[in-house]
């Protein structure tokens, strides 16, 4: 570095030094609490990995270890999300493209606020809804599926009564992450370059030929990203599905039906820790863990998927 470089370098002011330290302690903390959770997770959860049946005999009196309680626990957990993903995904994008492209400005900003205000509302609100108005609203449509559709294994029966299935479950999940989904794809949307949309319009595309040509293509990345923070919602919510799913350590891709659901881990753990002891605890944790790994892992994926279908672009 030459004197008149650093004669011409401006001076470091407090304020850039503060702000940069302040970032820095600020991304230093958030992996400092997750390597605490991690460890945590790792340390306590260690003796349930190890459980014999005997220790576990509280918690499923049919399971011989800890590897043969976890595997429909976490059948549960992906199933529901799942499920909710494929319904949420669609109704979200239809949601984003109408603000952001068909609906007038005045329209489009108050329809984005009651969206964004879905988000804020309490798990446990969906879990009632879910219980109180979805459930038996649906059970109707479900007796018709099974009646017509039975013979597909997904809408076998014998139909519940109350209309607390996973299906239901996986609705409630699929209106508590829509506005997550919807809010980010929306925003990616309205990022499209504007000459982008002119020029397609120009050459004699539709609205909806300009956005299959110019806006999706744009914002696939961020999709992909929006979806799977979704369902990284899906995977770890406890109450919703708690409140309409009666608890079964089974695995099952029956919908329609009350005693064939399947266990999620969020709500296993939530159920049973309040009335556990000792190596139990452990083993709640232990699974805890596992799903822990399984977020990782989600949200692992996505960003490969983002950084392989564009380096990110549209976050």
């Amino acid at each position: 570095m030459t004197a008149a470089t650093a004669a011409v370098r401006a001076p470091r002011r407090l304020g850039d030094s503060v702000f940069s330290g302040a970032a820095l302690a600020g991304g230093l903390l958030i992996l400092v609490a997750l390597a605490a959770v991690a460890i945590f997770l790792v340390a306590q959860a260690l003796p349930g990995l190890t459980a014999s049946k005997s220790d576990i005999q509280t918690l499923s009196p049919s399971a011989t270890s800890f590897w043969d309680y976890v595997p429909s626990l976490v059948f549960g957990t992906i199933w529901a999300a799942l499920l909710a993903l494929v319904i949420a995904v669609p109704f979200s994008l239809g949601i984003a493209l109408f603000i952001s492209h068909y609906a007038p400005r005045r329209l489009a900003r108050g329809l984005g606020a009651v969206v964004d205000l879905l988000a804020a509302v309490p798990s446990v609100v969906f879990g009632a809804w879910g219980v109180v108005v979805l459930a038996p609203f649906a059970q109707p449509f479900y007796s018709f599926l099974v009646t017509f559709l039975g013979w597909i294994p997904l809408f076998a029966g014998p139909v519940s009564a109350d209309g607390r299935t996973i299906l239901t479950a996986a609705l409630v999940l699929a209106v508590m992450i829509i506005p997550i989904i919807s809010a980010l794809s929306r925003e990616i949307f309205l990022q499209t370059p504007r000459l982008n949309e002119e020029a397609a319009l120009a050459l004699g595309a539709t609205r909806w030929e300009m956005i299959r040509m110019a806006v999706l293509p744009f914002g696939r990345a961020g999709i992909v990203s929006a979806s799977m923070l979704g369902l990284g919602r899906a995977l770890g919510e406890t109450l919703a599905v708690t409140l309409v799913l009666s608890p079964n350590l089974i695995i099952s891709f029956f919908l329609l039906t009350s005693d064939k659901n399947p266990s999620t881990i969020a709500q296993n753990i939530a159920l049973q820790f309040p009335d556990s002891f000792g190596v139990d605890v452990n083993v709640l944790i232990a699974t805890g863990l596992i799903l822990f790994v399984i977020t990782f892992a989600v949200n692992a994926i996505a960003r490969a998927v983002v950084g392989r279908r564009g380096g990110g672009k549209g976050i």
